[in-house]
């Protein structure tokens, strides 16, 4: 990827937070992509022009399709402190989601249990706690809408693979181009309409307060939004 640097959105000695673009894996996998993590090591490579191994620790992670914000700690102290704050549900998540039906309310806290089918790469959510599910709770709102589509701000509190996605597809509203949870068809890039767009913080070494954002794509259908967007979020 030319020009890594236009995706960092902040970086300090202990941190960095990147506006990952949909389709990219944020950690290697078994299709052998080029991960986020890699590009991120190879960027403050060249930088800083390091000789030896270069640190880049992934603290938490966006499915592919998914667009956004992601953090990573470029110490191991600091990827120990941020790995517990996630565990703990200390750091404040705001996402931006996009669907073509309206959700059944406006505006509500859902709590599911999840289950994972590996062999699909798909998960389920449950009403109620069955085995090997895990607890998955999140608040959304609408806060936007257009003839074709809804706008929706989306804070999740638990952090499971495919949460957004299962959740709002409970509401009778899946993400647009989210085909696995329901859509009806794909986007052209095979993307979702779901961005990672702020992450509130406590920085791991110095103890400040820090909030990150990133905007979302500037294609369709997130560009029809691009002058609702900070006021609606402020």
């Amino acid at each position: 990827m030319t020009d890594f640097g236009r995706l960092v959105v902040y970086e300090d000695n202990h941190i960095i937070v990147v506006n990952k673009p949909a389709g990219l894996l944020v950690q290697g996998d078994e299709t052998g992509d080029v991960p986020l993590s890699e590009l991120v090591k190879h960027y403050l490579k060249e930088k800083y022009q390091k000789t030896g191994n270069v640190f880049a620790g992934v603290v938490h992670r966006l499915d592919r399709p998914v667009s956004g914000v992601v953090l990573l700690a470029k110490t191991s102290k600091a990827l120990t402190r941020l790995n517990e704050m996630f565990r703990s549900n200390k750091i404040q998540k705001t996402y931006l989601a996009i669907t073509a039906r309206q959700p059944i309310l406006e505006q509500a806290r859902l709590i599911h249990w999840l289950t994972k089918d590996e062999n699909r790469n798909i998960s389920k959510a449950h009403t109620k706690e069955v085995p090997k599910s895990l607890r998955a709770e999140l608040s959304y709102r609408v806060i936007a809408q257009t003839q074709d589509y809804y706008w929706l701000q989306v804070n999740p509190i638990t952090g499971r693979p495919h949460q957004i996605r299962v959740q709002l597809a409970t509401q009778k509203s899946p993400i647009v181009g989210d085909v696995k949870y329901g859509a009806p068809a794909l986007l052209p890039d095979k993307s979702i309409c779901l961005h990672a767009y702020s992450l509130e913080f406590i920085h791991p070494i110095r103890q400040e307060k820090m909030f990150v954002r990133a905007l979302p794509p500037e294609i369709p259908p997130w560009s029809l939004f691009k002058k609702v967007l900070p006021d609606a979020l402020s």
